[in-house]
């Protein structure tokens, strides 16, 4: 019998008031192999963790380092030039009382600083979100008639921009061998697989510019099928995580409360979307074979990040995480079924 390709493993950015010795705990007890934790559970003080402290930890614990989820500090480095408030929640309370130009700088500086403790941990991969590069106005997604006029173009001022903005983190990453995996999502620096190609060409084609799956964002016309095939080599990570769109309900509504919103994240099994062809399209991307060869181990993380409105986030992740073990690590084919017919 064949080999499974992938191992359960669990994001810790929903996790946070968890230290990470006790976010490892309940990944073990829930039946992970790996765990990706948040950024903010490798702070230690005003600094990060000491590379052998995180990698103790994770030897006592008896998981995978499977990468660190560092969307936050991504996300308030390409937005804190907006000058939204909505970035505090992510930076210290000194740090976000500063201009937008100082927040960035600061953004700037924790990233490199994370780049080189990934580095030390041997993590090549790491998941993230490019901020609001574009402006709030692009970030609405809705297609205005004024995005440009006589003397603006929005669109090519934001490409600019981020070329520029993320040029040094690009540069260190490439440095370091790290791939940058961008979530396409809604509100962010890409948010279709259209929009992630276009950053890609800005940049001269950019090899750390790279894509984390996650099939929960395709909820407005483009299908995790169309969206992941359009950007197949460069997907490095994976999220799995399921929704639910409710009909005769509007998708876009300024609407604070999740129980009210027309999409629900849900638990992994019950959602709209189809998991296991999900899994299937990974392999066929070429997900888990190019996260083993980067990253030098025999399985690539399956890494749930179930959400509910309903449920509490432990319950629902523990399940998250005992699904994709019992129903998405299955041994893959060696060759086609028709391979041993009519012998």
């Amino acid at each position: 019998m064949g080999q499974t390709c992938f191992h359960p493993s669990i994001e810790g950015a929903q996790h946070g008031a968890k230290s990470l010795a006790q976010f490892l705990k309940y990944a073990k007890t829930s039946g992970a192999a790996g765990a990706q934790p948040s950024n903010f559970m490798l702070q230690s003080g005003s600094g990060l963790m000491k590379a052998t402290e995180i990698a103790d930890a994770f030897t006592q614990a008896e998981l995978k380092l499977d990468g660190i989820s560092c969307h936050c500090p991504f996300w308030v480095h390409t937005t804190a030039w907006t000058g939204s408030p909505s970035i505090r929640p992510f930076i210290p309370g000194d740090v976000a009382k500063k201009s937008p130009a100082d927040i960035e700088q600061w953004a700037e500086d924790y990233i490199l600083r994370l780049f080189d403790l990934a580095a030390e941990l041997k993590i090549k991969i790491l998941p993230m979100f490019w901020g609001v590069a574009f402006g709030w106005e692009l970030a609405s997604g809705y297609p205005w008639g004024f995005w440009s006029g006589g003397d603006f173009d929005l669109l090519k001022e934001g490409q600019e921009r981020f070329v520029k903005k993320t040029e040094k983190i690009r540069k260190r990453a490439n440095e370091l061998g790290l791939y940058l995996a961008h979530e396409i999502h809604p509100g962010t620096g890409a948010m279709c697989a259209d929009d992630f190609l276009m950053l890609v060409n800005i940049c001269g084609g950019d090899k750390c510019l790279t894509v984390n799956a996650d099939p929960s964002h395709c909820w407005e016309g483009e299908d995790f099928e169309t969206r992941f095939l359009k950007v197949a080599d460069r997907v490095y990570g994976c999220h799995v995580k399921n929704h639910v769109v409710r009909p005769q309900m509007p998708l876009r509504a300024m609407q604070p409360l999740w129980p009210k919103r027309a999409m629900q994240f849900v638990d992994i099994g019950t959602g709209d979307l189809n998991m296991m062809r999900y899994a299937e399209l990974m392999i066929h991307v070429g997900y888990a074979e190019r996260y083993c060869k980067i990253m030098g181990t025999p399985s690539a993380p399956l890494v749930v990040e179930a959400e509910s409105a309903y449920r509490d986030v432990d319950a629902c992740s523990t399940n998250g995480i005992q699904y994709v073990r019992d129903n998405l690590c299955w041994p893959v084919a060696s060759g086609s079924f028709e391979d041993g017919m009519g012998a």
